[in-house]
């Protein structure tokens, strides 16, 4: 907490180029590989970051700040993403189409070349995995860059990689800020940039990528909605929102922040939450009972702290936690450590309620009906989440058709399977990571048309 672990340099133009030039002599003899043969190689990758999930997730923890509890979920669904995309890589095909007199035409999925991935600092390996597992699946290679925050496990990927038997240089690593991040996206080889991170950043990645006609993906923030109905299982609720809220710290971009409670069992349900939140174990992230670690650095605590002093001045309460938190262990006494938050008194007009705050904050909003919850969770700009917890199995299914967001919930929250698509409407960006989708993202298609007979011509 607070100390410093290690020093990396950032990489300017001439360490971008030489990533970059090596991707893609890399790319000329993977791309030439049959799925197959790229299968087996990412299947030996995926088998040794099983192999090392211990150490990887410590690495994690260290270089986040999340629980090991946690950093083991992280671990586990990054295996399983390579797993998935190795298993899709050599069914990976074009179609056949037949024309008139024997002619025919048919299309290829080719590789777009070397992709750039840039990952955000809360979950690390795994942004990093899914973002190259399909790439590298599909052939093509990556140039990775780490946020400056959390530098460190990429790099362990990297090695993997090299030891599963990747062509040298297939996954490259590059570190630093946003200098970095610039370099990579204006790189003329550079075929396609994956970010995952902030709206205003995603904004300029856009921007950048434009100048070279480049597809990118991104995957940006958001303000997602949980709607409560009376008739959920209130326990089921409750855990839903917990989970909604505080998983790294609350550091999710698709949390369930807007946390919408059917006036009916507004004090129940709230004290529930309350109670709950209170128990949460805080301290110490490599602790196995610990169920909360620190806050990613300190200008980050003390924006989340202004969230709620700003929240208290616009007429919420506080009804739990929001104070910093200090551990026992003298060790951990400069750690970024807060105490996880629940504001009641929350109106759709306040700060706390209408921007992503990114820490261990819940907003409780009550309501009445159904028709007015969903035009108040749609009134966002944001649209990357949303989740419903009800029995009625017709109204789940009514209001999640009606979120305008591109990843929803039925009586669970914050469940990631590798198999589903994610990704968000609005300014929560646009293409999926994860299942089929995303070889949409990492494939061009090449359309070849063959003339059996003689070529008639108009002139």
């Amino acid at each position: 907490p607070g100390r410093v672990i290690c020093k990396l340099l950032c990489s300017g133009e001439k360490e971008v180029d030489l990533a970059v030039q090596s991707a893609k002599a890399a790319f000329k003899i993977w791309s030439q590989m049959s799925g197959m043969e790229r299968s087996r190689v990412l299947l030996e990758a995926a088998r040794i970051i099983r192999e090392q999930r211990e150490e990887i997730a410590t690495l994690e923890t260290i270089n986040n700040g999340k629980s090991i509890f946690e950093a083991r979920v992280d671990i586990d669904i990054s295996w399983q993403c390579l797993e998935y995309y190795a298993g899709l890589a050599g069914s990976l095909a074009g179609e056949h189409i037949q024309l008139p007199g024997g002619s025919f035409g048919y299309t290829r999925r080719e590789p777009l070349g070397v992709c750039a991935g840039i990952g955000a600092w809360n979950y690390p390996f795994q942004t990093a995995c899914w973002k190259c597992a399909p790439a590298l699946a599909c052939g093509n290679a990556m140039v990775f860059k780490p946020s400056p925050f959390t530098p460190l496990s990429v790099v362990k990927l990297a090695e993997i990689f090299t030891e599963a038997g990747v062509p040298k240089g297939l996954f490259n690593v590059v570190q630093g800020g946003a200098a970095t991040g610039q370099l990579l996206c204006h790189h003329p080889d550079v075929a396609k940039i994956s970010f995952t991170g902030s709206v205003p950043t995603g904004s300029k990645i856009m921007e950048m990528a434009a100048k070279g006609i480049k597809p990118v993906t991104l995957e940006l923030g958001g303000k997602s909605p949980l709607i409560i109905f009376s008739d959920c299982a209130l326990e089921n609720a409750v855990n839903g929102a917990l989970m909604a809220n505080y998983l790294t710290q609350g550091e999710v971009c698709c949390n369930g922040t807007r946390v919408f409670v059917e006036r009916k069992i507004l004090d129940v349900f709230t004290k529930e939450v309350v109670k709950r939140t209170q128990k949460i174990k805080i301290g110490d992230p490599l602790l196995e009972d610990t169920r909360m670690g620190a806050l990613i650095n300190r200008p980050h605590l003390d924006r989340v702290q202004g969230f709620i002093k700003q929240a208290k001045e616009q007429g919420a309460e506080v009804l739990c936690g929001g104070d910093l938190y200090v551990p026992d262990d003298p060790k951990l006494k400069n750690g970024y450590y807060m105490r996880p938050c629940v504001l009641g008194k929350c109106t759709d007009d306040m700060t706390c309620v209408k921007e992503e705050i990114f820490g261990p904050v819940m907003s409780i909003l009550p309501f009445d009906t159904e028709e007015e919850v969903v035009e108040r969770a749609n009134n966002t700009k944001f649209g990357l989440a949303g989740g419903v917890f009800t029995r009625d199995i017709q109204k789940a299914h009514r209001v999640v058709a009606a979120l305008k967001a591109g990843m929803c919930f039925i009586n669970n929250y914050n469940v990631s399977p590798v198999e589903l698509p994610f990704g968000g409407y609005k300014a929560s960006g646009f293409g999926r990571e994860n299942g089929r989708a995303a070889i949409e993202h990492y494939t061009q298609l090449k359309t070849v048309c063959v003339e059996m007979g003689d070529v008639e011509s108009v002139f």
